[in-house]
């Protein structure tokens, strides 16, 4: 795994400074203490990291489950009672992970992964528009298109133009300028360039720029467009700050209806991510996702029992990991005690970063996620792809995540039923000239109650005295409704003077009931 190094540090370092700000957000959106943030993406990064069979994911704090956990907060009116919620989550977890759950990941189709990617690649961009320009209203971690202060994303970013910060604004600049310019100049001249990251200089550069300009009254950057960990002077004022759970309050309905929707939704959050990057993944290595929700259970026990946030595997964070040309997991593990590292030994060099090179950094990263040459090549083919693409596209940015994926689930799926509609059967008019008109109606491999509609509306179209054969021989699976219409059909196709004949692969079907037979009995064939 140390073999990798050279290639997973300086990705971590990258992972590192996207996980930070992000770790202090979640938890402000969640109504959580900051320290609760920072304590669960040391343990995605460490604990998870290492059980994970995931050698791209990374697990932390999710956006996602803010909601959620203000909810329970404000309900119990104790955080040391949604605590004890998130440890019966990770069991949960860790019992669906032993029971094969993980095998739900691979329900969603490419459309939706690919739109879920894009999505969250354009909320980045537009939740870091603000904070680029030094208006820090939100919290770097909220995702969520409804904002805390009752605006929404678009209207928050209407509202920087009254708040530019020029110093907060300039070494954003600055620093997008430096990983724009090291990206597709400097790594391509030497070798150097590419093992430090142009992120790392970026935020380098911001450190000192924030540092020289501290006292100008246009160009500093003040202390509210600066990062804020808690500074803690010794190990044992960083471990007082860990609270425990209530394991008094295990027998509230309650805490049993949290624990598991949070178990639900961070399992589901996690696969979709889990499918997600294995699609980034330049070496396409599938991740065991069984072994994942084990390594999440395990990580929200442990979050849980020293006052962390829930974990999932993040997208946010994973993809910067794949963006770094990360090779292990071992980037996910060394992020995780570099934040460790940054709370304990170096919380006033940490709390130098400006926000907006951070955001800048993350405006990158949702742009690699979502380049609109994606949208070209998924309209090219054709709408069972790009329908459910853009639904997944658009539920995301205007509402959050998981209704975002049900909305393209929810279209992919009636995609699906539409062409099933279509493609039920083909049908032929073999000889037009002819005197009595002859028709072949061929049905598909498999027919199910869905094609009832367009079956049905073939053979009443049928005309009076006409030829009709119908060939199931290729048919593998016929639904009982349709059978019942064929033999509907055939008591209306003797009024109607119509000739009608099934074919199956024993020949000519004499007596209709016998269709029955033949697909409801298939041994007997």
């Amino acid at each position: 795994m140390f073999k990798t190094l050279k290639a997973d540090l300086p990705a971590s370092i990258v992972v590192f400074f996207v996980a930070l700000p992000l770790c202090l957000g979640i938890a402000l959106a969640s109504g959580a203490p900051l320290f609760s943030g920072l304590i669960a993406g040391i343990i995605g990064g460490i604990v998870v990291g290492a059980i994970s069979g995931s050698q791209v994911g990374v697990s932390g704090p999710a956006a996602g489950l803010a909601a959620i956990v203000l909810a329970a907060i404000t309900s119990f009116g104790d955080y040391r009672i949604f605590l004890l919620t998130v440890v019966i989550a990770g069991v949960i977890q860790v019992i669906l992970g032993f029971l094969k759950a993980g095998i739900i990941g691979y329900f969603f189709p490419s459309s939706v992964i690919k739109g879920m990617l894009t999505g969250i690649g354009i909320i980045i961009v537009l939740k870091q528009i603000p904070h680029f320009f030094g208006y820090n209203s939100d919290g770097m971690g909220d995702f969520a298109f409804s904002e805390q202060d009752g605006t929404n994303t678009f209207q928050s970013i209407i509202q920087t133009a009254k708040y530019i910060s020029p110093g907060a604004t300039l070494i954003g600049f600055i620093g997008l300028f430096v990983m724009l310019f090291w990206d597709k100049v400097l790594a391509k001249k030497a070798r150097f360039f590419t093992i430090i990251q142009g992120p790392i200089v970026a935020v380098a550069l911001g450190i000192v720029y924030a540092m020289v300009t501290k006292d100008h009254p246009v160009w500093g950057v003040a202390s509210m467009h600066l990062v804020s960990v808690p500074v803690f002077e010794s190990l044992a004022d960083f471990t007082a700050q860990f609270t425990y759970p209530s394991f008094s309050s295990i027998s509230n309905k309650e805490v049993w209806i949290v624990a598991f929707t949070i178990a639900l939704v961070a399992s589901l959050e996690t696969l979709l991510s889990v499918e997600a990057t294995d699609k980034l993944d330049p070496h396409k290595r599938v991740t065991p996702t069984n072994r994942e929700l084990v390594a999440q259970g395990v990580g929200n026990i442990m979050s849980g029992m020293i006052g962390g946030l829930p974990i999932t595997q993040v997208i946010v964070r994973s993809s910067a990991n794949i963006q770094s040309k990360n090779e292990t997991k071992l980037s996910a593990i060394i992020h995780g005690f570099l934040l460790l590292i940054a709370v304990i030994l170096l919380p006033r060099v940490i709390n130098e970063i400006p926000l907006s090179v951070l955001a800048a950094i993350l405006i990158l990263v949702g742009y690699k996620l979502a380049e609109p040459s994606l949208f070209k090549k998924m309209f090219q083919l054709g709408t069972k792809q790009f329908a459910p693409f853009i639904v997944t596209i658009i539920g995301i940015v205007f509402t959050d995540l998981l209704i975002g994926i049900s909305l393209g689930l929810g279209v992919g799926v009636i995609v699906i039923l539409f062409y099933s509609f279509k493609n039920s059967h083909f049908l032929q008019l073999r000889d037009e000239s002819a005197e009595t008109p002859s028709y072949k109606m061929t049905l598909a491999e498999e027919v199910t109650f869905f094609n009832k509609g367009a079956i049905l509306d073939a053979l009443e179209r049928m005309p009076n005295n006409a030829s009709v054969e119908i060939d199931v021989r290729k048919t593998r699976y016929l639904d009982y409704d349709i059978v019942e219409i064929i033999q509907d059909f055939g008591h209306k196709a003797k009024e109607r003077n119509i000739t009608l004949t099934v074919i199956s692969e024993r020949g000519i079907v004499g007596d209709l009931e016998n269709l029955v037979r033949f697909f409801t009995h298939p041994t007997n064939s």
